[in-house]
């Protein structure tokens, strides 16, 4: 049987299985609304942070060629708000389709709500997370060894800050009494743990305390507005990598927990004609008279229109009466969305268990997820998955949440943390570093040839490079053994601090439920300790406020970024996650120790503790190396807009791949922000209506960026893949764009269309 029968086969029998699940969570839902009691103040909001979708380095992989080339899905930004009064106390929780949240995004973030609110959202009580994706646009972070090759990136970071301040704008806005319901269930096949091998270095006996390697956890938050007993939003957090996409592609993508999300408020406005009757129609006209009426549609040819006309062409309109879901990160460290496994791509074998490589070499040894070869299907499967078990668990969710509003948080110099063991022993942590295993990469992205993981030496070229770019002091040697320092970043401030020393350490408490805001990275087992302590902290000394049925949930890589945190065991194998644990062997006991102090004073009421040193803020010696777009100009005799190949070999069906070829321009000129660069548009009558855009996974925007002595332009191909439900009918594909014909000459925007096309039903 062939790959491609395979892959149609799975797709099919998960489409089956999906439809199942929604027809039955939708009768669920809408005939079992629960009561709300309307103890808080709630709020959602949602914002189209998607970033330039040309020529930046994508953050995560550490890819210098991986480079923006255009757009699977958009990206967003999703905020709740939870409130006792109108002035009471409160928590923000912003998740973001990124790959981490950065300490000079949350930074500038929280000036601007400052300047709309004066104290009410402060660093406090906001706390701002990324789902891990490796397939946003970098360049927003401020710390030299997360800077791309371009170094900072305005365009990137402006789109962050922007997205959260107004989907947290947004939030409040709608904030009106309602309840909140908490679930939580097991999902088994969303994440493998990557580095099973560092896991067994854990204590027997604790390990034994767990079914998996991994956390199957997924935790749910439902919020439901008194008034009419209808649902606002959900916010669920669930342990696996953002890396479905591998370090090859090249298209803006939210990832598996991206595309849970979108699938998830499709779901939900699913029972509202107004977003159905744009793809579906129960008419089923002759396949021959399609075709012919078709035939007749031809292109348009480009024209001019306006930005308002673009945001209009978007299927989601964004409104208060938007359906907000998330899917937030957890401890993912060790997780991999890459469920089949690591083989070796020349033997197809598995890899070797304790280095993740095949024969010594590292790069031979590649992840694949469940849908492979194909990394849209398996950033599809993994979607679903976690989409699924959370309608399960939103649908069936009876648990209402209760109780106090509270936080507290502070900040930590990492590099000098005295740290108390048991006995009384003092260790300290170190200056951040990087081992080699760091630089070998993991199974779902491989790093630099010559590297495994495990490695605790350096060939002798890699060590004079090191010592000609830093060479580690001997305290900062024996700080971090076992690992070897490669990369010595903790001592590293030319032209700026290349590592973070401070970094802030939350909690928010929304009555029994307790998240902990973590800057990094934590391992499975690192996780579990974490949990474990904060929550036997908070029971000793809550004076009956706190109880076994107080809830733990880890909000991973959120307010700042810092790598990993392994556990002392997984630290001495020093596998990738080991190697990335920047503050030296005793990081989780700091953190552990640190996280029981802010816990014990939440569960005293305590609102002394010691703050802390604030971060910097780098923005004023923060270097960008990407020049903007200068002006574009198409080839002599054509227009942006028109055709460069259109449409060839019609009628179409279901799982067809469809497309178009017009003559662009850069699309960094304009974001396009809650617009599309991309729609299909389906004829209803004599009226062309926009069906998919840019925020469906079925649709791809792809930029191809060419210069010319006789014009700077490039070409945008639009494909669509016809999806199950997709109506028979009339389509065309469009495109929207915007240009400058100098640098400092206003932005025009321009728009153009295919010819007519059919899609039949069999």
């Amino acid at each position: 049987m062939s790959q491609e029968l395979c892959r149609d086969i799975r797709s099919r029998m998960y489409n089956h299985q999906l439809l199942t699940s929604i027809l039955i969570s939708l009768c669920l839902i809408l005939c079992s609304p629960l009561v709300a009691n309307g103890d808080y103040l709630i709020g959602v909001g949602s914002y189209d942070m998607t970033g330039p979708a040309a020529g930046v380095n994508m953050m995560g992989y550490a890819n210098m060629e991986q480079v923006t080339g255009g757009i699977h899905f958009r990206l967003r930004a999703r905020t709740f708000i939870v409130a006792e009064s109108k002035q009471g106390p409160r928590i923000a929780f912003v998740n973001l389709d990124a790959g981490m949240a950065s300490q000079l995004v949350t930074i500038k973030v929280l000036e601007r709500l400052k300047s709309r609110y004066g104290d009410l959202y402060n660093e406090d009580n906001v706390a701002i997370s990324g789902t891990h994706t490796h397939a946003g646009p970098g360049g927003y972070l401020q710390y030299g060894t997360y800077s791309t090759a371009q170094g900072f990136v305005p365009q990137s970071f402006d789109a962050l800050v922007t997205a959260i301040e107004l989907s947290l704008a947004q939030a409040h806005d709608n904030l009106k009494p309602g309840s909140i319901f908490n679930n939580t269930g097991d999902l088994e096949n969303g994440g493998i743990n990557r580095s099973p091998s560092a896991y067994l270095f854990n204590p027997p006996e604790e390990r034994a305390k767990y079914a998996r390697n991994v956390d199957t956890q997924m935790t749910i938050l439902k919020f439901v507005d008194k008034n009419c007993g209808k649902s606002i939003g959900a916010f669920s957090w669930f342990a696996t990598h953002g890396t479905s996409m591998s370090r090859n592609n090249k298209l803006i993508s939210g990832d598996n927990k991206g595309a849970a999300a979108r699938f998830f408020e499709d779901w939900f406005m699913s029972s509202s004609s107004s977003f159905s009757t744009s793809r579906h129609t129960r008419l089923k006209p002759l396949s021959g008279a399609l075709v012919r009426k078709a035939s007749r549609i031809k292109a348009t040819g480009g024209d001019s229109c306006s930005k308002a006309d673009i945001q209009s062409s978007k299927v989601r309109q964004n409104n208060e009466s938007r359906f907000v879901g998330a899917f937030c990160q957890s401890n993912v460290g060790d997780v991999s969305p890459n469920v089949l496994g690591a083989f070796c791509l020349d033997s197809g074998k598995p890899c070797d268990f304790n280095h993740s490589s095949c024969h010594g070499n590292d790069q031979l040894c590649v992840a694949r997820g469940p849908g492979y070869p194909d990394e849209i299907l398996s950033t599809k499967i993994i979607g679903e998955r976690q989409f699924q078990k959370a309608v399960h668990l939103f649908t069936s969710a009876e648990d209402e949440i209760t109780g106090k509003i509270d936080y507290q948080l502070m900040y930590l110099n990492f590099t000098d943390i005295a740290v108390v063991l048991d006995g009384n022993q003092v260790v300290k942590t170190c200056p951040a570093a990087l081992g080699p295993g760091f630089a070998a990469g993991t199974t779902d992205g491989p790093g630099l040839p010559g590297f495994q993981q495990g490695d605790t030496k350096i060939s002798e070229f890699w060590k004079k490079l090191r010592d000609a770019i830093q060479e580690p002091s001997q305290y900062q040697v024996e700080c971090q053994k076992p690992k070897t320092v490669l990369l010595d970043t903790g001592e590293m401030f030319s032209p700026y601090a290349w590592a973070p020393a401070i970094l802030p350490i939350q909690i928010l408490r929304l009555g029994k439920l307790v998240i902990l805001s973590v800057p990094g990275e934590f391992t499975t087992m690192a996780g579990r300790r974490l949990r474990e302590a904060v929550k036997e902290t908070l029971i000793s000394n809550g004076n009956g406020e706190f109880n076994n049925d107080t809830h733990i949930v880890i909000a991973g890589l959120t307010n700042a970024y810092s790598q990993y945190v392994a556990t002392f065991e997984e630290y001495k194998q020093q596998r990738y996650e080991a190697a990335s644990t920047l503050y030296g062997p005793h990081t989780l006991s700091a953190y552990i120790q640190e996280f029981k102090k802010l816990a014990q004073a939440l569960a005293r009421g305590d609102k002394n503790v010691a703050r802390g040193p604030s971060p910097p803020d780098l923005s004023s010696v923060l270097t960008s190396l990407l020049t903007d777009p200068s002006g574009d100009s198409p080839p002599p005799g054509v227009k942006f807009g028109d055709m460069k190949n259109d449409i060839k070999n019609g009628p179409f069906k279901v799982r067809d791949r469809v497309n178009a070829t017009f003559w662009s321009a850069n699309p960094r000129y304009d974001l396009l922000t809650e617009g599309t660069f991309s729609a299909v548009e389906i004829l209803r009558g004599n009226k062309w209506i926009s069906a998919y855009d840019d925020d469906d996974l079925c649709l791809f925007f792809k930029w191809d960026g060419q210069f010319h002595k006789n014009g700077s332009y490039g070409v945008a191909t639009i494909e669509w893949e016809v999806p199950e439900e997709a109506s028979a009918g009339v389509y065309r594909l469009r495109h929207f764009g915007s240009f400058k014909t100098k640098k400092d000459s206003p932005i025009s925007y321009f728009t153009g269309a295919s010819s007519g096309f059919a899609v039949i039903k069999k």
